[in-house]
Parts: C-alpha cells; sequence; structure tokens
C-alpha cells in the first residue's frame, strides 16, 4: 500500500537527502509519517561525492517540476518543509497549491530580492568552468556554511552530509545578485499557512533576505509567519541546535492545526498498531 506522507522533507544545496534523516525521525516520533525524496540523479550515502549526470546538468525549473510530481502523486497534500534552495521550492509550490502548508528555512530569495554582495558571491561560480558541479572545501563550508559551530563539528558535518552542487543551478540562484528565475506568487490568498526561518548569522542566505521575502507576502491574507534563530547560521538544520528548530517547526504545525492525517480505518485508530507508522519512515 502506498501510504501518504504527512510532511515532505526537500533538502538544499551542498546537503545530501539524507541530512534530513534526524528530522524525519523526530517527526516520526511525534506521530508523522515522512518522506525525503532525492534529487534527481542522486545517489545514496556512501557515495555523495560522485553524483549522476542527471544531477550535475539540473536547473531550478526541473527540480521544482520533481517535487510537484511527487507532492501531487499522494492522495493527500502533505506539508512542505525545505531547506535554502528547497525552501524556495516549498514556497513555489504552495503558492501554486500544491502542498497543504509549507516551511521554508533560509530560503534563497525570491521575486527580485537581491542577495548582498557578499553573500552573492558564493553564489556566482565560474561557469567557464569544466566541472559541472561546485564543490566545497572543509575550510569553505566552515567559513560560509557552518560558520557558528566550532571546526571540530563543522568537519564532521562536512564528512557526512556536505556532497558538490550543480553548477547550472548554483548559478542561477547567483544570477542577478540572487534575483534570477526564482518567481513566487506572493498574492495567493487562498494557500495554506507559511513559515519562513532564518538564522541570523547566516553568510549564505542571510536574515535581513528572509526577512524582506517575508514583507513580500505582506499584501495576503494567508497565514505567513517568521520566526528568526540568534547566533544560528545556514547549517541550523543539521548542526547542534537542530533540535531546537524542529520542535519550533513541530510546534507551529500544531498552532496551525496541521497535525498527523489519522490512521487507516483498519487499524482501528490505535497509530501504534498501523502498519504505515509501525515501520516509521516511508521509503525514500
Amino acid at each position: 500500500m502506498n501510504h501518504t506522507p504527512d510532511v515532505v522533507f526537500i533538502h538544499g544545496t551542498w546537503l545530501h537527502t539524507l541530512s534530513w534523516e534526524p528530522w524525519a525521525e523526530r517527526f516520526d516520533g511525534r506521530g508523522f509519517l515522512t518522506s525525503t525524496p532525492a534529487w534527481p540523479g542522486e545517489v545514496a550515502s556512501g557515495e555523495t561525492r560522485m553524483p549522476s549526470e542527471t544531477f550535475a546538468g539540473i536547473g531550478l525549473d526541473a527540480l521544482t517540476a520533481h517535487y510537484a510530481d511527487i507532492v501531487r502523486s499522494f492522495e493527500t497534500e502533505p506539508v512542505v518543509v525545505g531547506h535554502s534552495v528547497g525552501g524556495l521550492i516549498a514556497q513555489q509550490l504552495l503558492a501554486a497549491d500544491i502542498g497543504r502548508a509549507a516551511v521554508a528555512i533560509a530560503p534563497v530569495p525570491i521575486n527580485g530580492i537581491p542577495l548582498p554582495p557578499s553573500s552573492a558571491r558564493l553564489w556566482t561560480p565560474d561557469q567557464t568552468a569544466a566541472d559541472p558541479l561546485v564543490t566545497l572545501s572543509p575550510q569553505r563550508f566552515h567559513r560560509d556554511f557552518a560558520n557558528t559551530v566550532a571546526a571540530e563539528e563543522s568537519y564532521r558535518l562536512f564528512e557526512r552530509h556536505v556532497t558538490p552542487a550543480p553548477r547550472r543551478l548554483v548559478g542561477e540562484i547567483g544570477a542577478g545578485g540572487g534575483a534570477g528565475s526564482a518567481v513566487v506568487h506572493v498574492g495567493n490568498a487562498h494557500r495554506g499557512p507559511l513559515l519562513l526561518i532564518s538564522g541570523q548569522e547566516d553568510r549564505l542566505v542571510p536574515d535581513s533576505v528572509t526577512r524582506a521575502v517575508y514583507k513580500k507576502y505582506g499584501d495576503s491574507t494567508a497565514v505567513t509567519d517568521l520566526k528568526q534563530f540568534a547566533d544560528r547560521g545556514h547549517s541550523l538544520v543539521v548542526d547542534n541546535g537542530w533540535r531546537f528548530v524542529a520542535d519550533y517547526v513541530l510546534g507551529w504545525l500544531e498552532r496551525h492545526g496541521l497535525r498527523a492525517h489519522p490512521c487507516d480505518v483498519t487499524c482501528s485508530g490505535r497509530r501504534a498498531a498501523c502498519p504505515a507508522r509501525r515501520g516509521g519512515r516511508r521509503a525514500r
């Protein structure tokens, strides 16, 4: 039986989909069925430094369409939680009425909002390079991505989670200082609730950028909330403080009535006995 997940996670650039595993386990523990679908061509753990040609050539439109097809395939709309470019995609899907709510964590900016020059340079790879992938060194990861944690923790995160990013995708994000093709229909008043989250020490997507995105939604009557985490960088979904962010999201879902879907009728309402829940997460 194909069980519909309550929450779909979308990872961002330079992180592997397995970076969501701790989040999925925490959400599962609260009764949610979760899914962490990979990017097209993304390879399994243990090979994360060698993505396929499909992965290397992907752009933003294809990546968004990939996740739109996944979310549409479920019988009941899930909540979409995304980080970085995944946070952008989560907004695009929600604005198109795909998904019942969205959480965008340190999302790539939308609708012409520029990145400051210091951040834009990080998203502007050499487009003349022959390598279709943009690879971070451990040093650059610590400086720009995991800048709020100690060097030892940053290195552990790098070894466990970091993978190259498609040069084409990174270039699209950096085009025009971050404007690129990232367009979201912010005026949709009929969409589900949206939560934007920022880290106030984020160097890749600064807090000021996420606040500017939040203001773009000001004319919509749909629920739009903003949460800022002090002393947190772009690594806030994977570093030692990830539980605080995950638990805030869980609390936000509860406050807006976005609970797990009821158990199958065959389980007589006993979630612990449900085959879909007892086995943990949905197959990725």
